[in-house]
């Protein structure tokens, strides 16, 4: 009776820690002797014996929460090391058996059986059970994940416009500081693989051919975006790009695919912000405006020609995918920038550092410029990876009109009242296209699924 008793102290001690619940069905035998152990023997109270029974039964001790602290005996607590997660014991099975021979002269055998409600573990972890009986712990808190993916892409972002702004304030040469801008994301992905810090893909011929087009296309729209940054506001850029779904829309229906009637209204707005904000601007330029249009259809082109040459590359991560693209583009764009703008390079930096008064200021402003570029980027598709497409159209559309508030108080741009009306409306009628395109591929998926 007293080494039953020991044992049955020990082993609730044990399930205690591990915070199993109740109703979990755990048995030992002792030379031939089966002692179970349920609800029952868990409760405060001691066990009520029956003597009709044959087999005896072992009272147990009260219990409370706050004795995992106690040393158990070694032979016991090595029986539930490392088994966060799983079934009492080391095997895989739905029951498993720990055998300890030559306790206290006798063989002692622990065998446990899943039952409705699956252990939790001690460590306090969530975890769901499966109908397969298995347990599976749930991720932690994404709420919180997500927040800080989105947080990081929205300050990111910020931080480079407002220095690539004043970069070209002082050193308006869009082509070279673009350039550098691709420059930095090369080098920042180089160094994540290099260090094995992000898995690089495997290249091959067709892979890097299959990269021309869409690279071609997004160094389309990024040297166009950053001409737009250097001749009007951050604001307009920002407003006038909020109509890229028009275009995406207007290519995607010339090569053949069909949108409901709700995508079509929903650009309405979209074009009518757009051209009461355009009309109402303070800087307007000509240069300006046709910089951010052409970057529109850049980034179009780029998605839908990567949706056609990278489909059986779909093995290769989004942010794997986007630093090749960067590599190339940067090959595509220096020669040409070099051509451009080349001979103004230096005329350009001794003006700015004039300007400035400090040349380790604009060093400073150029990197910042360069590495939160490809930051915020990287934030983009780390969140693209966590959300579904829906919830991240909805957060660029909100990162567009924080960064347009934050530019305007930053740089202290004058805002007429038309002027901010049209661009409430584009960035609203951006919001309505991506609820209605998330219906649209929402009824797409159900189809082929069907």
């Amino acid at each position: 009776i007293n080494l039953s008793f020991l044992l049955s102290l020990s082993l609730s001690l044990k399930m205690l820690t591990l915070n199993l619940l109740p109703t979990s069905s755990v048995t030992f035998s002792i030379s031939g002797y089966k002692y179970p152990i349920n609800n029952s023997l868990l409760c405060p109270k001691l066990v009520n014996r029956n003597q009709n029974q044959r087999t005896p039964h072992v009272p147990s001790l009260p219990l409370t929460k706050h004795i995992s602290h106690l040393n158990e005996p070694r032979w016991l607590s090595s029986s539930f090391t490392n088994i966060h997660g799983r079934s009492l014991g080391s095997s895989s099975n739905p029951a498993s058996h720990i055998s300890y021979p030559n306790i206290f002269g006798h063989q002692v055998r622990f065998s446990s059986k899943p039952t409705s409600n699956i252990p939790r573990a001690a460590s306090g972890t969530p975890q769901e059970a499966n109908p397969d009986g298995k347990i599976e712990v749930s991720k932690p808190n994404k709420s919180l994940q997500l927040a800080v993916i989105f947080g990081l892409w929205y300050f990111q972002n910020i931080v480079f416009n407002v220095y690539n702004k004043k970069v070209l304030n002082i050193f308006s040469f869009p082509w070279f500081l673009a350039s550098f801008q691709l420059f930095c994301g090369s080098l920042w992905m180089l160094i994540l693989w290099s260090f094995k810090l992000q898995p690089c893909p495997k290249i091959s011929k067709s892979f890097i051919i299959a990269l021309l087009g869409p690279a071609l296309f997004h160094t389309i729209g990024h040297i166009s975006a950053c001409v737009s940054f250097s001749k009007v506001a951050v604001s307009f850029t920002h407003v006038i790009k909020s109509a890229e779904p028009v275009f995406s829309v207007m290519f995607s229906s010339f090569l053949g695919d069909t949108y409901p009637l709700t995508i079509w209204l929903s650009i309405i707005p979209i074009v009518m912000g757009c051209s009461l904000a355009a009309i109402t601007e303070v800087s307007f330029n000509f240069a300006g405006l046709w910089g951010a249009l052409i970057s529109n259809v850049g980034f179009v082109l780029r998605n839908i020609y990567s949706k056609k040459s990278l489909q059986s590359f779909k093995e290769v991560n989004g942010l794997n995918l986007y630093g090749w693209i960067t590599i190339i583009s940067l090959l595509y764009l220096f020669p040409v920038a070099v051509f451009v703008e080349g001979s103004q390079w230096i005329a350009g930096y001794h003006s700015a550092i004039e300007t400035i008064g400090k040349s380790s200021t604009f060093y400073i402003w150029v990197i910042l410029s360069g590495v939160f570029y490809h930051l915020y980027n990287q934030s983009s598709y780390q969140a693209l990876d966590e959300i579904s497409p829906l919830t991240f159209s909805v957060g660029n559309t909100m990162k567009r009109v924080v960064v347009i508030i934050s530019t305007v108080l930053v740089f202290r741009n004058p805002v007429r009242p038309l002027n901010a009306l049209g661009s409430a409306i584009a960035i609203f009628g951006t919001f309505l296209y991506s609820q209605a395109t998330a219906k649209k591929s929402k009824k797409d998926g159900g189809e082929k699924k069907s």
